[in-house]
């Protein structure tokens, strides 16, 4: 197996070399013509590193990029979110065959430096996904952030004034608020694949508590599902109304109930076995959810 050399790119300036455009306009935002872009194969064993932001929206790239422990393919046109620091690769055809299209904006991270922006970008969860969700665009959406780029794009190629900076970053905003929007769209309308995601993590719960004396995290749950807990969350939120936490909390009820009616085991007996290491913490958990004590519960069966 080959190891995958390390490259980080440290600035905007960087970048536009390394892929073979021209200098950057402004050195910390660009927003570059995917088709401009040089890509090369004899880059496919290198992993790269970005200190900025990068919004792209890749159309016809026959190219595999692999970002967290997923692999995805460009065939179709998604739009992608990749933070400073994170880890990605790109395997590059000999050959490639389509016109690629598309467009990526780079904005480093001094550019929105000390504004609003800043401190709440990192709210933004597509940032930290981790999974085989990336963002499809309907030709409506797409025509409406692409629209958004251009309006960026035609701001920092006019002259650059004291209020080009806050216009530029009130565009970006606007174009992460309709990219969290397309998000939660899709959480709904992709339904097969996110009911798999549900029914994954249903089967994985009753197989844990059947093999384990101890409660899951949601880090666990979510490593286990290859998807980010950040995801797994809104995914959830989304479709249920209800937090990867509290799935955890019903299905542990759902357990207790079932050992509570149907075995002879002692309360103490179940809260060892459901993982709580002290029984008084069980029950006290048990009532909060259901109103009665675990003894109460058993005694409406007998």
């Amino acid at each position: 197996m080959i190891m995958k050399e390390l490259h980080r790119l440290k600035s905007i300036t960087e970048f536009h070399r390394v892929r073979g455009l021209t200098p950057p306009e402004h050195p910390l935002i660009s927003v570059v013509n995917y088709a401009d872009m040089k890509l090369h194969a004899e880059h496919n064993n290198i992993n790269w590193v970005l200190d900025f932001y990068s919004i792209s929206l890749k159309k016809n790239v026959e190219v595999k990029f692999r970002y967290g422990q997923q692999l995805y393919d460009f065939d179709e046109g998604i739009m992608f979110f990749i933070a400073p620091g994170q880890v990605f690769n790109i395997e590059v055809p000999l050959v490639e065959r389509n016109q690629r299209s598309g467009w990526l904006l780079l904005i480093h991270p001094d550019f929105i430096w000390n504004t609003g922006l800043a401190k709440t970008i990192k709210q933004y969860e597509f940032f930290g996904y981790a999974t085989n969700e990336a963002l499809f665009l309907s030709d409506k959406e797409e025509a409406t952030v692409t629209n958004t780029i251009d309006t960026i794009r035609q701001e920092y190629h006019s002259n650059i004034d004291k209020f080009s900076q806050q216009i530029i970053i009130s565009h970006i905003e606007v174009l992460l608020n309709y990219a969290d929007r397309f998000y939660h769209r899709q959480f709904i309308t992709r339904k097969i694949s996110n009911h798999q995601v549900l029914d994954k993590l249903e089967q994985l719960l009753t197989t844990w508590f059947k093999d384990n004396n101890s409660i899951p995290t949601v880090q666990l749950l979510s490593e286990r599902l290859n998807i980010s807990p950040n995801y797994l969350s809104s995914l959830l939120k989304t479709l249920t109304g209800q937090s990867t936490q509290q799935h955890i909390h019903n299905k542990l009820i759902e357990v207790a109930k079932e050992k509570l009616s149907t075995t002879q085991l002692t309360v103490n007996e179940v809260a060892y076995e459901l993982g709580f290491e002290h029984p008084q913490s069980f029950r006290k958990f048990f009532k909060s959810k259901t109103e009665m004590s675990p003894q109460e519960f058993r005694q409406s069966f007998s």
